[in-house]
């Protein structure tokens, strides 16, 4: 869990990073549809989950930004990550509860694929939020129960939780095409609306480009 500290004066977001951590703390929200047909494919293809494959596709786009890997540190100062992993939600049907985890990225996606489901597996009789996580995460979840045009998720802490949070709903078939909403939401302070949209233009041309 290696980091960069970040000098405010040297970074060429300082100004803009501080007017928004002190003066207006707002959280970005943006949902858009996203083709998952060729990741639906690949998964029947190779024998793998949807699950694991979009939390990896999410988790290579986040990383590949420096914008989406910014924290603090135990003594508040401000961090860059190394890299950030996926603090997931594993959905259990019978008691309708869950187990929210960790699981270490890799920029591999069967290395990843494999540690994501040896981790379900080791805590499928867990539930709530697993205890000692590590810090270098953002958050991830899915509702793939419904089909929504828009998701919005509020952090109530003190309006400085700079990590991502990333949903998506249920994908429906359209035209011939799987179609599923995917949101961000994400910190002010760390990215614009044009770093949203890189990411989920990007999150598309990933899906397409497995093969």
């Amino acid at each position: 869990m290696n980091y960069t500290l970040i000098n405010l004066n040297e970074w060429q977001r300082g100004s803009l990073f501080q007017f928004y951590i002190d003066k207006m703390r707002i959280v970005m929200s943006l949902t858009v549809d996203v083709n998952v047909t060729n990741l639906k494919a690949y998964s029947k293809e190779h024998q793998l989950h949807f699950y694991p494959l979009m939390v990896w596709v999410v988790s290579k786009i986040i990383n590949s930004h420096d914008e989406f890997k910014y924290g603090w540190d135990a003594d508040g100062n401000l961090i860059k990550w190394d890299f950030v992993s996926p603090f997931y939600t594993d959905f259990h049907p019978e008691d309708e509860n869950f187990t929210k985890m960790v699981t270490e990225y890799s920029d591999d996606l069967f290395e990843f694929y494999g540690r994501m489901v040896a981790d379900k597996k080791r805590n499928e009789n867990e539930r709530a939020i697993l205890e000692n996580q590590p810090p270098n995460f953002f958050d991830v979840s899915c509702i793939p129960w419904v089909r929504y045009s828009h998701f919005d998720v509020h952090v109530f802490d003190e309006g400085k939780f700079l990590a991502p949070v990333v949903t998506w709903g249920k994908f429906e078939k359209k035209d011939g095409k799987f179609i599923m909403p995917l949101t961000m939401n994400i910190h002010h302070a760390v990215a614009d609306g044009f770093h949203l949209s890189r990411f989920f233009n990007e999150v598309q041309e990933l899906i397409d480009s497995l093969s």
